[in-house]
């Protein structure tokens, strides 16, 4: 049997995909390389270029291959870009799922794992967040995997197709190998940022605001590394294959980290001075945005291995001291 992993080509996907292979899964990948790349993906995985929206496309896929389970990636992010062109998102996030669930039940795949996001939330009631807290999304992508998620819900009240939606906020770091990493364009997350000031593709590093009530003024983020992340989508697909119950799960370091704190962490990793510019704060930013990851932990058995945040950036370092225009030659 195999894994489908919907956007293996992407930065979480491809670090999925590597991670399956490692742990003796078959792997099928498929992507519209929209925003992925041909040569993030492992070369024993089996590769079909294509769009989730194209029922087609998909179901040759499935009848293709002996597909046990999916992993689900294929979306667009970014929650700036949400806002211009919500219909976009509407259209590849949610559309594409409702195709992806419909090959699906066609071809009796009952098991699905789905990257979802703690922007679901939207401003926090209280910090830690918890899977129970009230979902009232403030962006347009967040609306979107929200959708998706009462999708799944249905669909499995209607089909018996069973799913794990996990929530999580920032992403980070690379595989210990160097081969692949984060690479965007344009890039938007913190930490790629940050290491453009080394690379010497920026001058400096912008900070959004130093006057929050947090420890050093600045807001302060979950950052999780990109092997913990797909640790727990493994560790969700295998519990759905044991039987396990539709359920919906955090993924949090507790605690979080500021900017300032990942800015320094950044320098002692690299060696580098890394001048900062204080501007002011941006509208919708919130002080602080850590999910509890209590749930998770206790019935996933997910436990992070890369806790400190110096790691983290050392291993993104790893990737973009190697690869500084990202894939591209």
């Amino acid at each position: 049997m195999s894994v489908l992993v919907c956007g293996g080509a992407g930065y979480i996907g491809s670090h999925c995909v590597y991670e399956l292979i490692e742990k003796g899964e078959s792997v099928v990948v498929v992507d519209n390389l929209q925003t992925g790349y041909k040569q993030a993906i492992h070369p024993n995985a089996k590769f079909y270029q294509g769009d989730i929206r194209d029922f087609q496309f998909l179901d040759k896929v499935f009848k293709e291959n002996q597909i046990d389970a999916v992993i689900h990636f294929a979306a667009n992010s970014l929650v700036g870009e949400s806002m211009q062109l919500p219909l976009k998102y509407y259209n590849n996030n949610v559309y594409g799922t409702q195709i992806l669930l419909e090959a699906m039940v066609a071809n009796n795949v009952k098991r699905i794992v789905f990257s979802s996001t703690a922007a679901v939330y939207g401003e926090p009631e209280c910090v830690p967040i918890l899977e129970n807290d009230r979902t009232k999304p403030t962006n347009a992508y967040g609306e979107t995997k929200l959708a998706m998620e009462k999708m799944m819900k249905w669909a499995d009240v209607a089909y018996g197709v069973k799913y794990i939606a996990l929530r999580y906020f920032n992403v980070a770091g690379a595989n210990e190998n160097g081969l692949i990493g984060e690479a965007h364009n344009p890039e938007t997350h913190l930490v790629p940022l940050i290491l453009q000031v080394p690379l010497g593709k920026r001058e400096k590093i912008m900070i959004y605001g130093d006057d929050y009530q947090t420890k050093d003024g600045t807001c302060v983020r979950d950052y999780i590394h990109v092997i913990d992340l797909i640790d727990a989508h493994i560790l969700a697909m295998n519990k759905l294959r044991d039987g396990y119950d539709s359920d919906v799960f955090n993924l949090g370091n507790g605690s979080g980290f500021t900017v300032k704190e990942m800015i320094e962490a950044a320098k002692k990793v690299t060696g580098y001075e890394i001048p900062v510019e204080i501007a002011a704060r941006r509208s919708g930013d919130p002080a602080v945005l850590v999910a509890s990851s209590k749930k998770a932990r206790k019935v996933l058995g997910w436990s992070p291995k890369f806790t400190n945040v110096e790691e983290v950036i050392r291993s993104a370092w790893n990737f973009h001291s190697t690869h500084k225009n990202g894939f591209e030659q």
